[in-house]
Parts: structure tokens; C-alpha cells; sequence
């Protein structure tokens, strides 16, 4: 995380709370219990006879990713450590056992049918280099160089100045300004920011009001559902377009301004229902609001060099299908720049984000290993989604998605669940058409993963939005479920309508 980053003293709080807690002598037979089971069920898979699991052709390979799968599945619920290590465990462990680099006892004696096909180990190493990890990067360096230049500030205070000092308005400011930038930077990062600003303007307001409550918690709404607007907002969307751009899968060639073409209206509007909702559940008794954001922006040549290379990136990615330039190549043009300028430095470098890197490769990894195997191809057979009604694929799918990532990571959640559904789809892709195709049921995925915040573990903006004192868990978990609900019916509405119309 960016310790230069305004507000990082509450992220490095929410950091050590949670490191606290795993460490907490009354949690260290918890954690043992839960790593002795996610070990024990993986191992039961790994050792079982092949034929017990009733898929026809599973090979030695499969039945071992099969227990790796699952492996990874309970250690992301259970979160016994945390979840970027989870993800490196898996790369490590897909490489020693499943590739053609694996140890050589795993290997001898079992013939080549019965062993099955075994992943490239280039393909499994080649998922922390992804042109969606450079994406990401990108935008990780965007980042740091605009808290640099004090770009961030006076983003922020001159997006903020139109909303005026009535509180309703204030509100609206705060809910639009914190998507905004949770559209091209992290949304912790960002949570951590706004929350910073918004921290003098809490304390002047009444102790007995519910105002104060509903500025707390436009911040992680706003962080929650901005992301959705851009690839790089938040990892699910990532994960998703990589499936849906796959030259040997989907294919679909959906550019960084195609995203935001669809996602960015339908993100507005949830962002006003939000700002609805707030107001309604948690009315202002005081009328006027004066905002103070201090910080000021520089005005040396390096900081004059982010300001016109953050608005040429953003101009490319909105028009990358106009430019023909990808968005992902996009992405390396303010690294050169910056690195080249000595606007980024080594120093800053390691402020990057690599536990969040880490943790989407770890997906990918998992997602290679499925198609490479042919576990995948065998998991469609053995299971007839083509006999499912679309309405249940779809919808489902993004119900079970919305279910798990408020208990464990957005993330992990999208990294498990999108390489399955990427091929399932795919098996049935004339059935999902009247529904707008695989891509309302990938990028639902997207939106159920970004809409998962009832509880202050569902994500970091909520934990940190939470450790305020500002909110109480009840208020979080009634606005959470009314977002989800709304957010979700929306969002499948307008995929359905966009998909079935080839708008999407």
C-alpha cells in the first residue's frame, strides 16, 4: 500500500488490526483447525481413487488440481493466512505438481494416459506477467505519481467546490468524487483519502445527528461501486475481461472505453440511488457543510509532466478502439514516462501493490492450469449445465458470487469462480444468447463481487470506513443489502437488455 498516500496512517491501523488478530493467542487453535482441514480434505482428493469422483477421463493431473482447487477455495474462506499468500502457495504448488517441471517422483511410474496432460510451466510463471497485471501496474503507478504532484488534492477540492456547502450536496460530492477515483486508483487507497477529508468535517457536525453517519458511509459505497466503472478499478472487473478477451477462449476484444461505455452510466445511477438511500436512512440536521481539504498541488516541471501524462493515459484507455493502441500497452506509456522523468523512483516502486498483483495471478494461474489440463473440458461433461435453464446460470451465478465475496475477498471470489463459468458459458452459448450472452454472465460475476459490502470484513473501504466509530455494523449491513439487491437487479437488467441487443 502507499505509505505517501494521504491517509495511510488508516489503512496501516486497519493492517495491524488485522495482523493482531491472526496473531491473538485465543485464534491460534482457530487457525490451526482451519489449515488442518482445508490440508486434510485436500489431501483426502489428492489420494482418493480416481474413479470415486464420477468424471469420465479424469486423469492423475486433474484429480491433483481438483485437490489444489479446493485447497485454494477453503484457504480463501477461511483466510487462516492471508489471502496474496494463499495465492503465491497455489502458483508454487501448481508448478511442482501439475506442470511439466514437476518433481520427479510425482511423475515416474504412471504412464503417460493415465497421467494425463500436464500444464506448461512458462504458461503457469507467464501469469505475473499478464498484459492485465501491466494493467494494473499502470495504474498503481498513476497513482503514486498523483499523490506525488498533489494532483489528488486538487482533484479533490476542485471536484468538490461545484457541490457548495449545503449537506445533501455535500454528500452527492463526496459519493461522486470518491468514484471517480476509485475508478483509476485503489479503492483502499482511495477510501483512506476521502476518509481523511471527510475526518473535520465529522467532528463539527452534531453528535446526535444521523448525518455524520451517512458521510461515512458514501465512502465505502462510492469506493465499492466506482470501481466497477473502469477494468482497473477494482481485480473482478480485470479478471473477468481477461476471460472475455482471451484469444483462445472467448475473444471478444472488449476495449478499456467499451467497458466504460456500459459500466460508467449504470455505475452514475446506482451511485445516485446510493445517495438517495443515505439520505433517506440518515437525514442531516445540519443544513450547511464548510469543507476544508488542505494540501496543495506542485507546480515543478516533473509535477507538470503527471498532469499531462495522467490526461493523455486516460484520453488512450476511453479511446483505446479509436487509437488502436491496447489499453493494456496503455498502461506502460506513464511508466516510461515516470520512471524516465525520475518522477517515480525505486523508493516508490516498492509502495506498488504487489499483495493484490500477487493475488490476481494466483487466479489466473488457477484458470491455466483448468484449461491447459483439460480438468475443465471434463467438469463441463460430467456437468450438464447445457440442461440448465439461462436464467439460472446467469442469476445464480452472480447470487453465489455476491454471497461469497462478503466473506472472503473480492478477488479470491472472482478468481475462483470466472475460469469455470468462462468455459461453461462457452458450452452454452446459444442457450445464454436471449440473454445477452457470456458476457452478462461474466460481468455479472464483476458486479456481484463489487456489490459485496453488509459486513466490515466484506472489504477494506468497509473495514476502514467502520474503524471511524461513525458506524455501527447494523447500518452497514442495512445498506449493504439494499445496494446489493438494487445493484444486482439493475445491473443484470441492463446487461440483459444491452447483451440481447449485440450492444455489449
Amino acid at each position: 500500500m502507499y505509505k505517501i498516500f494521504h491517509g495511510f496512517h488508516l489503512v496501516e491501523a486497519y493492517q495491524d488490526l488485522k495482523k493482531a488478530k491472526r496473531l491473538a493467542k485465543n485464534r491460534t487453535v482457530t487457525r490451526c483447525i482451519k489449515l488442518t482441514v482445508a490440508i486434510t480434505l485436500s489431501l483426502i482428493l489428492w489420494f482418493l481413487p480416481i474413479d470415486t469422483f464420477g468424471i469420465e477421463g479424469l486423469t492423475v493431473i486433474e484429480q491433483r488440481l481438483i485437490s489444489i482447487f479446493i485447497f485454494a477455495t477453503l484457504m480463501w474462506v477461511f483466510e487462516a493466512i492471508p489471502a496474496w499468500t494463499t495465492s503465491v502457495l497455489i502458483v508454487v504448488l501448481l508448478l511442482l505438481t501439475v506442470s511439466d517441471s514437476s518433481l520427479w517422483f510425482l511423475t515416474q511410474n504412471i504412464s503417460a494416459d493415465e497421467l494425463g496432460q500436464t500444464v506448461k510451466y512458462k504458461s503457469i510463471m507467464h501469469c505475473f506477467a499478464d498484459p492485465i497485471i501491466m494493467l494494473f501496474i499502470g495504474g498503481f503507478i498513476l497513482a503514486i505519481a498523483a499523490t506525488k504532484s498533489g494532483l489528488d488534492v486538487l482533484l479533490a477540492r476542485v471536484m468538490l467546490r461545484p457541490f457548495g456547502t449545503q449537506s445533501r450536496y455535500v454528500l452527492l460530492g463526496f459519493i461522486l468524487v470518491t468514484a471517480a477515483f476509485s475508478m483509476f486508483l485503489s479503492n483502499t487507497a482511495t477510501a483512506a483519502m476521502m476518509l481523511t477529508f471527510l475526518t473535520p468535517v465529522l467532528k463539527v457536525l452534531p453528535a446526535d445527528g444521523k448525518g455524520k453517519i451517512g458521510l461515512a458511509m458514501a465512502i465505502p459505497v462510492a469506493a465499492n461501486v466506482g470501481g466497477m466503472g473502469t477494468p482497473i478499478g477494482t481485480p473482478p472487473n480485470a479478471i473477468a475481461l481477461k476471460y472475455l478477451n482471451d484469444p483462445e477462449g472467448l475473444n471478444l476484444n472488449i476495449g478499456f472505453g467499451e467497458w466504460m461505455s456500459f459500466m460508467l452510466p449504470y455505475t452514475v445511477i446506482v451511485l445516485f440511488i446510493a445517495w438517495f438511500i443515505l439520505l433517506r436512512l440518515f437525514p442531516f440536521k445540519q443544513k450547511n457543510i464548510e469543507l476544508q481539504i488542505e494540501g496543495e498541488a506542485k507546480k515543478d516541471w516533473r509535477s507538470i509532466v503527471v498532469y499531462i501524462t495522467f490526461a493523455i493515459t486516460v484520453v488512450l484507455w476511453m479511446f483505446d478502439k479509436v487509437t488502436g493502441v491496447n489499453s493494456n500497452v496503455v498502461a506502460m506509456i506513464p511508466v516510461a514516462v515516470f520512471c524516465i522523468t525520475g518522477v517515480i523512483t525505486k523508493r516508490d516502486l516498492e509502495e506498488i501493490s504487489w499483495s493484490v498483483l500477487w493475488m490476481v495471478a494466483g487466479g489466473f494461474a488457477l484458470g491455466v492450469a483448468l484449461q491447459e489440463t483439460g480438468l475443465a473440458k471434463h467438469m463441463i461433461e460430467a456437468i450438464p449445465f447445457n440442461t440448465w435453464p439461462p436464467v439460472l446460470m446467469i442469476v445464480g451465478s452472480g447470487l453465489i458470487c455476491y454471497a461469497m465475496a462478503n466473506f472472503i475477498s473480492h478477488t479470491a471470489t472472482a478468481a475462483l469462480l470466472v475460469p469455470i463459468l468462462a468455459i461453461a458459458g462457452s458450452s452454452m452459448r446459444e442457450n445464454l444468447f436471449s440473454l445477452g450472452g457470456v458476457e452478462t454472465l461474466l460481468i455479472g460475476v464483476a458486479i456481484g463481487a463489487s456489490l459485496a459490502m453488509i459486513l466490515p470484513i466484506s472489504t477494506p473501504p468497509n473495514a476502514l470506513a467502520h474503524a471511524t466509530g461513525m458506524i455501527q455494523q447494523k447500518d452497514m449491513e442495512k445498506v449493504g443489502i439494499i445496494m446489493g439487491i438494487i445493484g444486482l437487479i439493475l445491473g443484470y437488467t441492463m446487461l440483459i437488455i444491452l447483451g440481447s441487443n449485440k450492444l455489449l
